[in-house]
């Protein structure tokens, strides 16, 4: 007879707000219900990893839940700090100077989040640690930024979103994505370099602008991928209005969010770790864009556990379950399956991921959704 799975437990309030309780209240509470106080925080430096936005996207966390558990963690003994990692591609976030300002531009300043920025892998993504993967398939040696592995402590914020490479965006994507390096990015790339669909391009050089590696020019009006060049980011996928640019193969996402996860563990192996999902502002695409597309679904709630697959699938869960709002990139599509993601971008698959982490012993499906009032 199976024994049956053990149920991570995942704890969730909604959002709304009674007179005299704001959301950050509600964040220490969902915080301190799921946990966190469990954890020795005396004296340890603790990385809060998350995402600063993208300048000219609006969807990305706001610095006030940052602050939230700045505040909570400094209160437990801890030294907190908010970091994450440079980019590949063309944007605000390539270098660290660059990802410093675009962090204070979208209001992650000492003076507002009460703790210091580091960016982990130094100025140019090179401040990187290879750590081992037990058990990885792709990965044998994930490229983690430095100040990131340096911690004692590591904790996750992620605003959950969709994705167009991944479907959606949430803990393992802003742990295992976010916390790689350069070199640890173009690897987990490395098995969808794009190619175009010269009979969908009409030559607007889109691609070519996003491009940070020069890998795509356009010539009598087509465009074309140079291999060599392409780091397989996969952002001219994102930006082509014509969806004439793909991954090389069928199954590139599949293994890319293989890879993710892979680097999560990479992460999260041998050290206290916390992980928070905000539900809001689900946009269709990543907080990477300059730019985001309207909310596909009504705001949920906010999401922890220790688990950090469960907490993935518990809010991938609630979003499906949510009505699709008018007006939006959803709303557009025929809507009438389950997955919200998988309609947005019918390239992905999210599950590949999940499942993968929990083969991989990261954490497990099968989840218990305690509603904090």
């Amino acid at each position: 007879m199976e024994t049956a799975t053990k149920k991570s437990k995942v704890y969730f309030p909604d959002m709304r707000c009674k007179n005299g309780v704001n959301l950050q209240m509600k964040l220490e509470k969902l915080m301190k219900k799921a946990g966190i106080e469990n954890i020795d925080f005396k004296d340890k430096y603790v990385a809060i990893k998350m995402h600063f936005g993208e300048p000219g996207n609006l969807a990305f966390l706001r610095p006030n839940y940052a602050r939230t558990v700045v505040d909570l963690v400094r209160s437990l003994g801890g030294k907190p700090f908010l970091t994450d990692c440079n980019t590949l591609y063309v944007g605000g976030r390539k270098n660290a100077l660059d990802h410093l300002d675009s962090a204070y531009l979208n209001g992650f300043s000492p003076f507002s989040t009460n703790c210091h920025v580091l960016i982990a892998d130094g100025l140019k993504g090179t401040d990187e640690v290879a750590v081992p993967v037990e058990g990885g398939t792709y990965v044998k040696e994930a490229k983690i930024g430095r100040a990131i592995m340096d911690a004692d402590v590591f904790i996750s914020l992620a605003h959950f979103k969709g994705h167009e490479g991944t479907g959606f965006g949430g803990t393992l994507k802003n742990i295992g994505m976010g916390c790689g390096s350069f070199n640890g990015k173009k690897e987990m790339h490395s098995a969808g370099k794009p190619h175009v669909d010269q009979q969908k391009c009409v030559g607007c050089g889109a691609c070519t602008k996003i491009c940070a590696h020069d890998a795509i020019t356009v010539s009598d009006k087509k465009a074309y991928i140079n291999h060599d060049k392409c780091a397989g980011c996969g952002r001219c996928i994102g930006v082509c209005p014509k969806q004439a640019i793909r991954p090389d193969t069928e199954n590139a996402n599949d293994i890319l969010n293989c890879k993710i996860a892979e680097y999560t563990k990479a992460v999260i192996d041998g050290r206290p770790s916390f992980y928070i999902n905000i539900v809001v502002d689900v946009s269709p695409y990543c907080d990477c864009h300059a730019e985001n597309d309207a909310a596909i679904v009504p705001n949920v709630g906010m999401f922890a556990s220790f688990d950090p697959v469960a907490l993935d699938v518990a809010c991938a869960d609630a979003v499906n379950a949510q009505p699709v709002i008018a007006n939006t990139l959803l709303a557009e599509h025929d809507h009438t399956g389950h997955d919200h993601f998988g309609t947005v971008s019918p390239e992905t698959n999210w599950k590949s991921g999940v499942e993968h982490a929990e083969k991989l012993g990261i954490g497990t499906q099968a989840y218990e959704l305690i509603t904090i009032k």
